[in-house]
This record gives structure tokens, C-alpha cells and sequence, in this order.
């Protein structure tokens, strides 16, 4: 029995670990002396061994603790071995308690994250025989005080970061046998050193082994090598990353510096040695090596045949990343002992055939068993290798093998394993491989292997089927179905994903009887499995993910339960087209992982069904999974981690819960119901003792969460995103003590936010992390934040917080991420709110208007930010000083800022010399001229206007990829266009409305990216430069709104890809091309309005299939509207919002990992007035506006099949004929105007189906007849009816009998309203004539050639004047 003071030593220890895995599980009974990891004397009780060490950076499982480690250990007076490594102790100081105990002879506390330095009473462990602190963040300088351990036998020290020299003291420790120091998990230099002067090493007579790693200054000291040569005993040295060099080196006497014969294994890797020279100088000094590293140097060409035959002991030899050539390996051929040869990543450009030539002219052919030539640029095929007769592995990966394997080629007889991944070979796998009686592993994956799987099989099946145990053929082309495998009475593991494979498998095809492992992954293998899969008694892996299964699932399980069902381990089934319910199954004895998501598996899951005993990882994702989850899944005692996310679960989640927790409640650590219906509220969940994931984010959970529901006590993170939950945050939660991310964001949480904070101050305050409460109705101001001492998230994006922030409150000093934006916080922060907060890395408080920003002068934040969002803040007049300490930012925006003032130059230079800034600096009042730096580096997007910036534009904004410098002053283009050098990165330039004046430059050859050019709303005349038909991507073009002339340039018929084209509101003139409609076919909005064009509509226009937009308006076109127009494909597609969400054009870039999403906007006429028209709205707009030509002729017909359009305006021309009588099929028009025409006929009644009608006009036509009644025509204005002389019925005043007008009664006027009429119409004639006498008088006082134009005028409108009069008169008769 231990003694139980020591007992209660060893609880207090347990008490302060965090032991998520169950570590300490067994410290629970009285003997503390059973307890796994301790150990006690027999004799005494005392507690002698405390072995803990964890699994921290394996693979999964992992396996260790974290926390605090007590001074309770102190009381372990007789403890002689402790062992923490590979544990988690988050860069805490190794306490100074440890060096208490004397007794101890060992301690192990390497790979735990230790920071801060070494105690100095380490020094006071006299019996200390073994110490390894190995690989933590320890520093400062190595403490003197170890020179005292002289009973040590072992000192790792290695991997950590200590600086200044190595004592001298450690001389003492004579009988040190292995010594590590040195070494960084850092790229920086190495910063302990060695005293040149000392001579302390030369003590250590008993050393084995020494790692001197990244010790900076070893390259000048020639003395401290002789010393180190002088070690009697040494037999591993390791010098890695030195710095040492040929020159230091070559440059010591072999005579003055011999090794001791013991030394048997030497490693100079990750040094400069750059010539081969380095290997005749080692033979010299050390013949005896055994194995030699020299990798990751720069080492190139021969050595002398000398080095082979002195080498007489050395079996492995390392020469790795390094710049040897095939041609180099001859000199190699001649060490008769070697085994291992490793030469990856050298340039080996020679053919394969050629390499091994040489490396086999020497007697190295008969010994070398393993040889790694792997990562070069080896071309040819695979020659002969029966030469090399003791080859046991072949490493050829990643290299440039091509053609095919000739049959011919013998592969050596002792050869266990041959790789030959990631290259170019073709055809199949010769038959002679399948005569390799030792192989047991080929690897042939990532290759283009393109023969029948059946007939590689067959290849294979010679003495190989007995020997060959792993097979990997993933990622070639290999086609068929899955032939019988069965002869192959070894094989364990094969692997043949990422291929061809298709059809059914065969019922015949069997599996190897000791197969463990089969992957087919991402094939076109259909149907189900057949039975003999389940008769593969060994299988333990099973991986199908990404094929065309479409079996029900049962059937499919049902064939795997032969004698498969007790040894299978994990099945993969996702990614196919499986459906059906979930079966039973529990016959699965041994599985633990079973993945069947992305499947088709529907209706709700029996509840019969039941999960094996052991499953511990069960994913059903994106399936079509209803109800709930049965009872019997809380009976899996084993399941750790449960994946139901996108399935159609709509049972309440409390009912869910429910039916959990069994069993299951103690296992479960992972539980994922996102993106279901589930409903009701949040359960209490606090039975879960062993949960620490729990995801329930996108349902349909609502209601308040009930003060009564706790968390599981080892809950790390809930999410429970994307519901309808209201009011607050339970107290319970703030109890929660592992709790470090609660994300509730996208609820309709409404409570005040420092009730909030209150009710999450609990132990979660010490805990929690992240904090995302975003896009809720959470309001009230902003409470002290400061308590949560591990916050490193909190996101407060779109909510309701308001009232002034306090003066005196701080947010947490770990907060990296504070997100507040778009809420209505007023108030001011000040320095001191982000005192303490050196971790902040993104700021963003944008649209908080009332929000203002008061730093101090010269205030220095203690942060750098690498993202900045203070979009609508208050941060002017003058430009924020302190964002010239901020040079790490990548992004900020600081647009509607009320900055009033010019740009420091500082800002400028920071932006101009560092690369991938994305800015927006837009609507402040930000003036000047921006200078101009002679660099061009890329920067992502940055946004300048609307500011007041004038004068030219600087060449150094060339290298954006999305330039808006819209809305400014700038006056001179040219600079910036027209400056030597091509443009590759610019995709998006808006440099509209501005105060640019004369010719548009003709130098845009130089853009070679450039897919969105906007010039509209500037000054410009002349023509469009020709050199914008070299814009090859070019998607949208704008020039709207200048004062461009002349015609539409040819050269812009290579522009094929453009989608917008806007050159309205000009002066040009000329006839359409032809080549818009023939060449342009991507075309979706076309504005030619407000111009000069004239003639006809060429009948290419209809080759626009694509056509969304058609306006001609304002021009001087004539002709007949072409009936082609039904093949603008586009117009005749009804849309809805629906199908253009977030719909984005996209560029190609080739500096983004992804295509770049822009948007379209456009200036139309619509309803009466220029409406700009954006993103989604502008798609959803189909429109053709010809308003103000001449066209003539009837309306075609063929308009009546453009279903989709929805506006249609053909006003002021010259139309004649009927109203399509079919036009009621554009169902989806809210615009038609046809006023203005010839039109004749009655009004079709087709035009009362379309519902959704908004404007109307057809007005001043000829029409007639009755207007169609019981509609929304009745609705518009009579002014849209009007001057329609025969159009009768409401709204017009004029009634109809039998569909036609009825016959007015003559109304005689008063003779006080004819005189008043004939005194109006007299005066108005002789003010009339006045004017028109004294113009013409006037101008042919002027100008001759003025009188002959004036009189033809004069003579027009007396015709004009006397039809009107004769109208008027007829009109007033009638009445009368």
C-alpha cells in the first residue's frame, strides 16, 4: 500500500491537470501504488516512479494532459524517475520544485511546450544520472549550476531557444557519455555559442554521443573541432546546420585532426559544403564511419576513387538535396560496403538507364540494398535492374519516367520494395514484375497506366501472387471492372483509387484471403458489393468513397456480413448514389469507423436499428435522413463522434437528446445535427460527461434557452449558429468551464449585452476564446471586457449595441479579432480602451456612425493590424497619425470617415512598397495630388473615390488588380496610361467621372489583363483610340456621357468577350456595324442611345442571342424593326430573382487562387427618369428601347415570342400598322411604350394578361375602337390613351356604343368663352408674328445665306399653323 500522505501528494497533482483522455482515469482507488504510471519500493510504500509521459504530436488517438504542474510532487521525497514528455503544458515555466526532490536519477520533460528558463536548482540534483529537456520553448542562457551534476550520464538540451555561450562548467561532467545541445524549430540562426577559448569538452572523456545543432559561431573555431576529433570515445557526431564550409574545412591539416577510430556515425547535414572535395577530406580523417549524412548541402561533382576504397566500413551514405548529377554517382560505384545510398532532390537529369550505369560499373552493384533516387528529373523508362543483385528497395518517386515499361526488363531477385510513384509511365505492368519472387510492396500510383485492371492482374500473378503484400496502383487510368484477386495469398493492403474503373463488380470476383486494407475510391465502379467481399475475413479497411453505387443499403450490408463482419474495422461508402434506410447494424463486431454520407439514404431510421458494440465514428451527412434519431444510438457505448449534418432530422431536439443519452452519454465527444429542421429549444445537457464538440447550427431551433439547461462539464465548443433562438444566455453557460467557442450568431438573441457578459463571467470567463454573437438584436453598450483573460475572437457584427462607450473599460489583452460593425455604438475610444492589446490583429467597427475615434498625438499602439474596418466611423478632419505605425495591414477601409484632408505621403509609401493592399478610402473629402513612387508592386483592390484627388494620376497604381478611382478631379490620364512597360496584373479601371478632357490616350496595348474599363461621365472627345481592340479580356467597356465623335472604331470586333458595351450619350455617328452583332456574340447589354447613328438596323444584330439590354434610343435610325429579333434567346427566358442570386461576373487571374468576382451597373431611362441600375437588378432587366428614331412599318410579330422582356419602349417613330395582337404573352413586362407611332386598330385584349403592367402609353397614335374592359387597363391615366382620335371606354371620357365612340352632342359655346378663345388665339398669333418678323429680320441683317434658310422656315410653319387650326375649329364644332 502507498503511503498516504504521498496519495493525497499525487490527487492534488491530478487535481490541477487537465486530463481530457483519461490519463489518470485509474487514480481513483486507495493503493495509489496500482495507479498507471506510478511505481512503489516493495519495501517502504514510497512512491519511486512517476511515468507519464503522453502521445502529443502522434497520430491519432493522441494521449496526454495539459494544466498545472503542483508543488504537491515535493512530497515525493523518494521519487527516483519522473517522466512528463511528450505532454502539454503551454509554454508555463518548468517549476523550480522539481529540483527538490534528491533522489531523482531520471527526468523527462521533453516535448511539453515549456517556456521561460531552466531553474537553477536543477543544479542541486546530485543523484541525477539522466536529464532531457529536449524540445521546448525554454530560454535565456544555459544555467552553470548543471556543471554540478556530476553523476550525469545523459544531457539533451537540444531544440530550445537559449542564446549566449555554453558554460564552461559543463566541463565538469565527466561523466557525461551523451551530450545534445543546439537546434531550433525556428529558420532564425542559431544563437548559443561556443567560447573559443574554453576547453572544457576536452573533460568529457566518457562521451558517446555529441550533437552540437545550429551553434552560430562553430565555423570559426578550429580549436573545438581538434577537441571534439580528440574524444576518445565518440561514436555519433552530429554537426547539423553549422555554417560549416569547404574553405573552413579543407583548410585543417588531416594529420592535426584525427577521429577516433571509435567514430562510427557522422552527420553534417543542413551545412555549406559545396564541393565533393569534403568526402576525400573526411577519408582522410575518419576511415571508419559507418554512416554519413551530408544532406542539404550544396554539394556538386566527383570525388576521387580514393574515397571508395578507404571507406572500407561505410554502409549508409546520405547525400540528399544537393546538386549532384548522374554523372557523379561513377565515382560512387567503388565502395564495395554500402547498403544505403539516399540521393532525392539533387539534379539527376540523365536518363534512368545512364544513372544506374554508372552507379553499377563499381563492385557497389553487389552491395547496395537500398537506394533512393526520388524528387529529380530522371527521364527514360525502366531499364534492366537484375545487375544491382542485392537491391532490396527501389525509390524512384517523383521524377520524369515516361513511355512504357518494357517487357523485357528483369527487376533484381532480393527486391522486397520498388516505387515508382508521380511520373509519366504509360501502358501497363510488365509480366516480368510478376517474377519478382521477394517483392513485397509496389507502388505505381500517380503514373498514366492506362491497361484493362484485369490484364495488370494477370501480369502480376507469376511467384509475386505469394510474396506481394502491398499493391498501390491510385491515380493512373486504369480501366475495367474488378477482376478475381484471390491468387494473390499475401497481399494486405491495395489500393486503387483514383482510376477508370467501371461497371458492376462480378459476384465471382473474390478477395485475397489475408487482404486488410482495399481502397477503390473515386472510380465509376456502379451497382453494389458483391457477397464474396463479406468472405474476406481478414479485411479491416474498406474504402468505396466517390463511385456509383446505387444499391440499397441493406442489401449492401447484407452482403458484407460473412465472416468480414467480425474482422472489418472501418467502411467508407460516402459519395455515392446508395439509398434506402439505415439496417441493423450491430452483427459488425469489430467496427468502429463508418462513413455514409453524401448518399441518398432517406425516410426516417428504424428503431430496430443498432450500432456496432465498438463504433466509435459514425457520419451520415448529407443524406435525406427524416425524423429523429432512435433510441438504440444511445445504447453505442463506444461512439465518440456522431455526423448527421444536412439531412432532413425534424424531430425536437430535447426528444433527440433523449433518445442519446445512454450509454452513449459517457462516450459521445463529438456530436454534429447542423443544417437539419430539428425544432424546439436547447435541453438541458449536462448528462453528456464526455462531450466536447456539439454543432446544432443551421435548424429551426427557437424559444428562449431555459435558465435550468448546464453544459457538459468538458464542452470546448458549441455552435449553435443560424437558428431562431431568442432572448439571452442562460447563467449555466458562464459555468462551463472548458468552454472556449460559443458561437451563436444568426439567432434572434435580444437581450441587453452586459447581461450577457454577466451571465458568461463565470469559470467560462478563464476558458472561452472565441465569442460570435453576430447578426442578432443584441443591444444595450459595451460592459468591460477584460475579465475574459483567454478571449482571442469576439465578433459582435450586426447587432443592436448602442449608448456611449464608457470611458473606462478595456477589452481582453489576448484579443486578436474584435469585430463590432454595423450596430449604433456612439461615444469615443481612446488610447487607453486598446492599452495592453499587442495581440490585436483585426480592428473592425465599420458602420457605427456616431463612433469616434480620439488617440493621443503621438500615441503607438501596441498592436499591428493586418486588418482595419472603420468604414462610417468618425475618424476626421485630419488623417489618422496612428495608422502610420500600422505597415502590416493587408486591408482597410476607412471610407465615410469624415476625413477632411490631404493623404501623408507616409500613407502612400506604405501602401506603394508592399504588396496585396486592399483599400477604400472612398466618400471622405481627401484631396491633393498623390505622388508617384517608382514601384509597381501588386496590390489586390483600392477604392479612391468619390474623394477630391486632382492633378495626374501616379504609374505606381498600375499594379492593382481593381483601380476605382472614380469621382475625383483627376485631370491627366496619360501618365498613368501611357508610361513605359506592360500592365499585367490591372483587371478592373474606373476612372469615370472625373475632369479628364481631349483625346482618350491610344495606349492601351500595354493592358494585357484588363476586363472592366470604365471612362464614362468625363470630358472626352475625339474618337475611341483604336489600341482598345488589342483589350483581348475585356468583358465591360463604359464611355457613356462624353463627347466621343466619329464612328464605333473597327478594331473593336476582337474585343469577343465583351458583356457590356456603353457608349451613349456621345456624338458618334455613322452606321451600326455589322460585326457587333457577328463578332460580339457574348454580348448581354448594348447602350448606343443619345448618339448620331443612322440607317438601318443591320440584321446581324440578331446573331446577340444573349442579349439582355437593347438600347438605340435618341438616334437617327430608320428602317423596319427585323424580324430576327425572336432570336435574342436571352428575351425570351423568364427570370427570377432566384436565378440571379449573388450572381457575379468573373475574371481569371493570375495572381488569385480563384476566378474575381465584379459587378455590373448601368444608367437607364426607366419609367420617365435615369435610374441606375445594379448587380442582380440589372440582370432581372430585359429590355429594347428604339424611342426616337425613324423606324417604320408595322411591329413585327415575332416580338410576341420575347417572353422575358421586360421593358419595351418603341415610342416617337414612325410605326404603322396593329398592335400585335399576341402581345399580351409578355407576361412579364412592367414598361410599354408605344406612343407616339402611327399605330392603328383596336387595342389587343391579349394586353390584359400581362398583370404586372406598371407604365402604359400608347398615345398619340391612330388607334381606335374600345379600350378592353374588367382590367388594369382601366387603371392608367387617360393621358396615356390620349390624341387617339376613335379610342373610346374608361378612362377616356368618350363612351362607346357597340365598341365604337358615340357621337358627341355639339355644345355652342358662350360668347364670353369665344371671345375669350379668339382674344387668347390673336394675341398669341401676334406675339408670334412679332418675334418671327424681328428673327428674320435680324438674320438676314446678317447673313445672306441665314434669309434663304429662315424663309423655308417661315413657309414649314405657316402649313404646321394652318392644320392646327383647322383641327382646333373642327374640334370646337363639334363640341358645339
Amino acid at each position: 500500500m502507498c503511503i498516504q500522505t504521498e496519495r493525497e501528494a499525487l490527487l492534488q497533482f491530478k487535481a490541477a491537470i487537465e486530463d481530457r483522455y483519461g490519463m489518470l482515469s485509474s487514480w481513483t482507488t486507495s493503493d495509489c501504488c496500482k495507479w498507471e504510471g506510478i511505481r512503489c519500493s516493495n519495501l517502504t510504500g514510497h512512491v519511486l516512479m512517476l511515468d507519464l509521459h503522453g502521445d502529443l504530436f502522434n497520430d491519432v488517438p493522441q494521449r496526454y494532459m495539459r494544466g498545472e504542474i503542483h508543488k504537491s510532487l515535493m512530497e515525493l521525497q523518494q521519487l527516483n524517475y519522473l517522466n512528463l514528455s511528450w505532454n502539454y503544458f503551454s509554454n508555463r515555466g518548468i517549476p523550480e520544485f522539481l529540483g527538490s526532490p534528491s533522489n531523482l536519477r531520471y527526468v523527462d520533460l521533453s516535448y511539453c511546450r515549456f517556456g521561460g528558463k531552466i531553474p537553477t536548482q536543477f543544479g542541486s540534483l546530485s543523484h541525477l544520472k539522466y536529464l532531457n529537456l529536449a524540445a521546448n520553448f525554454l530560454e535565456g542562457s544555459i544555467p552553470r549550476q548543471l556543471g554540478n551534476l556530476t553523476q550525469l550520464q545523459h544531457l539533451d538540451l537540444s531544440y530550445n531557444s537559449f542564446e549566449g555561450s555554453i558554460p564552461s562548467q559543463l566541463g565538469n561532467l565527466s561523466n557525461l557519455q551523451k551530450l545534445y545541445l543546439g537546434g531550433s524549430y525556428y529558420d532564425d540562426d542559431g544563437a548559443l555559442k561556443i567560447d573559443d577559448g574554453d576547453h572544457w569538452l576536452s573533460n568529457l572523456i566518457s562521451l558517446t554521443h555529441l550533437s552540437f545543432d545550429s551553434i552560430s559561431n562553430l565555423n570559426t573555431s578550429h580549436s573545438f573541432l581538434q577537441m571534439i576529433a580528440k574524444l576518445p570515445k565518440l561514436r555519433e557526431l552530429s554537426l547539423i546546420d553549422c555554417s560549416l564550409s569547404n574553405h573552413f574545412i579543407l583548410s585543417l591539416r588531416p594529420s592535426k585532426f584525427n577521429f577516433s577510430s571509435s567514430l562510427s556515425i557522422l552527420d553534417l547535414s543542413w551545412n555549406s559544403f559545396t564541393s565533393s572535395m569534403i568526402l576525400q577530406w573526411l577519408s582522410n580523417v575518419t576511415s571508419n564511419l559507418v554512416e554519413l549524412d551530408l544532406s542539404h548541402n550544396l554539394l556538386e561533382g566527383s570525388t576521387s576513387n580514393h574515397f571508395g576504397r578507404v571507406m572500407n566500413s561505410l554502409e549508409h551514405l546520405d547525400l540528399s538535396d544537393n546538386i549532384f548529377k548522374g554523372e557523379d554517382l561513377k565515382s560512387l560505384a567503388n565502395i564495395c560496403t554500402l547498403h544505403s545510398l539516399y540521393m532525392p532532390a539533387n539534379h539527376l537529369t540523365e536518363d534512368l538507364p545512364s544513372i544506374l550505369h554508372n552507379l553499377s560499373s563499381g563492385c557497389v552493384r553487389h552491395s547496395l540494398q537500398d537506394l533512393h533516387l526520388s524528387d529529380n528529373q530522371i527521364t527514360g523508362s525502366l531499364p534492366d535492374l537484375s545487375v544491382f543483385s542485392s537491391l532490396k528497395t527501389l525509390v524512384l518517386n517523383m521524377n520524369q519516367l515516361s513511355g512504357k515499361i518494357p517487357e523485357g526488363i528483369r527487376l533484381p531477385f532480393h527486391l522486397e520494395f520498388l516505387s515508382i510513384q508521380s511520373n509519366t509511365l504509360e501502358g501497363g505492368i510488365p509480366k516480368s514484375f510478376g517474377n519478382a519472387c521477394a517483392l513485397r510492396s509496389l507502388y505505381m500510383s500517380g503514373n498514366n497506366l492506362n491497361k484493362e485492371l484485369s490484364v495488370i492482374i494477370h501480369q502480376l500473378s507469376g511467384c509475386a501472387r505469394f510474396s506481394l503484400q502491398e499493391l498501390n496502383l491510385r491515380g493512373n487510368q486504369i480501366n475495367g471492372t474488378l477482376p478475381d484477386l484471390s491468387i494473390f495469398s499475401a497481399l494486405k493492403t491495395l489500393d486503387l483509387s483514383e482510376n477508370q474503373l467501371n461497371d458492376k463488380i462480378p459476384e465471382s470476383t473474390k478477395l485475397p484471403s489475408l487482404l486488410e486494407s482495399l481502397s477503390i475510391t473515386s472510380n465509376i465502379l456502379e451497382g453494389g458489393i458483391p457477397k464474396s467481399f463479406g468472405n474476406a475475413c481478414a479485411l479491416r479497411s474498406f474504402d468505396m468513397y466517390n463511385n456509383s453505387l446505387s444499391e440499397e443499403l441493406p442489401m449492401i450490408i447484407h452482403h458484407l456480413s460473412g465472416c468480414a463482419r467480425f474482422s472489418l474495422q472501418e467502411l467508407y461508402l460516402s459519395g455515392n448514389q446508395i439509398n434506402g434506410m439505415l439496417p441493423d447494424l450491430s452483427i459488425f463486431s469489430s467496427l468502429k469507423t463508418l462513413d455514409l454520407s453524401e448518399n441518398q439514404l432517406n425516410d426516417k431510421i428504424p428503431e430496430s436499428t443498432k450500432l456496432p458494440s465498438l463504433l466509435e465514428s459514425l457520419s451520415i451527412t448529407s443524406n435525406i435522413l427524416e425524423g429523429g434519431i432512435p433510441k438504440s444510438f444511445g445504447n453505442a457505448c463506444a461512439l465518440r463522434s456522431f455526423d448527421m449534418y444536412n439531412n432532413s432530422l425534424s424531430e425536437e431536439l430535447p426528444m433527440i437528446i433523449h433518445h442519446l443519452s445512454g450509454c452513449a452519454r459517457f462516450s459521445l465527444q463529438e456530436l454534429y445535427l447542423s443544417g437539419n429542421q430539428i425544432n424546439g429549444t436547447l435541453p438541458d445537457l449536462s448528462i453528456f460527461s464526455s462531450l466536447k464538440t456539439l454543432d446544432l447550427s443551421e435548424n429551426q431551433l427557437n424559444g428562449k434557452i431555459p435558465e435550468s439547461n448546464k453544459l457538459p462539464s468538458l464542452l470546448e465548443s458549441l455552435s449553435i449558429t443560424s437558428n431562431i433562438l431568442e432572448g439571452g444566455i442562460p447563467k449555466s453557460f458562464g459555468n462551463a468551464c472548458a468552454l472556449r467557442s460559443l458561437d451563436m450568431s444568426y439567432n434572434s438573441l435580444s437581450e441587453e449585452f452586459p447581461m450577457i457578459i454577466h451571465h458568461l463571467s463565470g469559470c467560462a470567463r478563464y476558458s472561452l476564446e472565441q465569442l460570435d454573437l453576430s447578426m442578432n438584436q443584441i443591444n444595450g453598450t459595451l460592459p468591460d471586457l477584460s475579465i475574459f483573460s483567454s478571449l482571442r475572437i469576439l465578433n459582435l457584427d450586426g447587432n443592436k449595441l448602442n449608448g456611449e462607450i464608457p470611458e473606462d473599460i478595456k477589452f481582453p489583452p489576448q484579443l486578436e479579432i474584435l469585430d463590432m460593425q454595423s450596430n449604433s455604438l456612439k461615444g469615443v475610444l481612446t488610447d487607453y480602451h486598446f492599452a495592453n492589446m499587442s495581440r490585436l490583429d483585426l480592428l473592425e467597427l465599420s458602420d457605427n456612425s456616431l463612433l469616434a475615434f480620439a488617440f493621443s498625438q503621438n500615441w503607438v499602439p501596441p498592436f499591428q493590424l493586418t486588418n482595419i474596418g472603420l468604414r462610417s466611423c468618425k475618424l476626421g478632419p485630419v488623417f489618422p497619425k496612428w495608422l502610420e505605425t500600422q505597415n502590416q495591414f493587408l486591408y482597410i477601409d476607412i471610407s465615410n470617415a469624415g476625413i477632411a484632408d490631404m493623404v501623408p505621403k507616409w500613407f502612400w509609401a506604405n501602401i506603394a512598397f508592399r504588396e496585396w493592399i486592399s483599400m477604400n478610402i472612398s466618400y471622405n473629402n481627401l484631396h491633393g495630388i498623390i505622388p508617384n513612387f517608382p514601384i509597381k508592386n501588386i496590390q489586390y483592390f483600392l477604392i479612391l473615390g468619390p474623394n477630391q484627388f486632382d492633378g495626374p494620376i501616379p504609374p505606381f497604381l498600375r499594379g492593382s488588380m481593381f483601380l476605382d478611382l472614380s469621382k475625383n478631379k483627376f485631370s491627366d490620364s496619360r501618365s498613368f496610361l501611357c508610361v513605359n512597360g506592360t500592365v499585367e496584373a490591372l483587371y478592373r479601371l474606373d476612372l469615370s467621372n472625373n475632369h479628364f478632357s481631349g483625346k482618350i490616350p491610344d495606349c492601351w496595348s500595354h493592358f494585357k489583363s484588363l476586363s472592366y474599363l470604365d471612362l464614362s461621365h468625363n470630358k472626352f472627345s475625339g474618337r475611341i483610340p483604336t489600341s482598345m481592340g488589342s483589350l483581348f479580356h475585356l468583358q465591360v467597356l463604359l464611355l457613356r456621357n462624353n463627347n466621343l465623335t466619329d464612328e464605333i472604331p473597327f478594331s473593336l470586333r476582337s474585343c469577343t468577350n465583351l458583356v457590356m458595351l456603353d457608349i451613349a450619350e456621345n456624338r458618334l455617328s455613322g452606321l451600326i456595324p455589322t460585326w457587333i452583332g457577328s463578332k460580339l456574340q457574348e454580348l448581354q447589354f448594348l447602350s448606343l442611345g443619345r448618339n448620331n447613328f443612322h440607317g438601318s438596323l443591320p440584321l446581324k444584330i440578331c446573331y446577340l442571342s444573349k442579349i439582355q439590354l437593347l438600347d438605340l434610343s435618341l438616334n437617327n435610325m430608320s428602317g423596319q424593326i427585323p424580324k430576327c429579333i425572336k432570336n435574342f434567346t436571352s428575351m425570351t427566358q423568364k427570370t427570377s430573382s432566384r436565378d440571379y442570386q449573388d450572381l457575379s461576373y468573373f475574371v481569371n487571374t493570375s495572381y488569385t487562387s480563384g476566378p474575381q468576382a465584379y459587378h455590373l451597373n448601368a444608367l437607364l431611362m426607366w419609367k420617365g427618369s435615369e435610374q441606375m441600375f445594379k448587380n442582380n437588378g440589372l440582370l432581372l432587366l430585359k429590355s429594347i428601347d428604339l424611342s426616337s428614331n425613324h423606324f417604320s412599318g408595322e411591329i413585327q410579330v415575332e416580338i410576341e415570342n420575347l417572353f422575358g422582356l421586360v421593358s419595351l419602349n418603341l415610342s416617337r417613330n414612325h410605326l404603322t400598322g396593329k398592335i400585335p395582337s399576341n402581345i399580351g404573352k409578355l407576361t412579364s413586362l412592367d414598361f410599354l411604350d408605344l406612343s407616339r407611332n402611327h399605330l392603328v386598330g383596336s387595342i389587343p385584349w391579349s394586353l390584359t394578361q400581362i398583370d404586372r403592367l406598371g407604365v402604359l402609353d400608347l398615345s398619340h397614335n391612330n388607334l381606335s375602337g374600345e379600350i378592353p374592359t374588367g382590367t388594369q387597363l382601366q387603371g392608367f391615366n387617360a393621358s396615356c390613351y390620349e390624341d387617339n382620335l376613335d379610342l373610346c371606354g374608361p378612362p377616356l371620357e368618350k363612351l362607346c356604343i357597340d365598341g365604337k365612340p358615340a357621337q358627341e352632342p355639339i355644345v355652342k359655346l358662350p360668347e364670353d368663352e369665344k371671345l375669350l378663345f379668339t382674344r387668347e388665339f390673336y394675341m398669341s398669333m401676334a406675339i408670334g408674328f412679332v418675334i418671327s418678323f424681328w428673327g428674320v429680320f435680324g438674320s438676314i441683317l446678317i447673313k445672306r445665306s441665314w434669309r434663304h434658310a429662315y424663309f423655308k422656315f417661315i413657309s414649314n410653319l405657316s402649313d404646321a399653323i394652318y392644320v392646327m387650326v383647322a383641327v382646333k375649329v373642327f374640334k370646337w364644332r363639334h363640341r358645339g
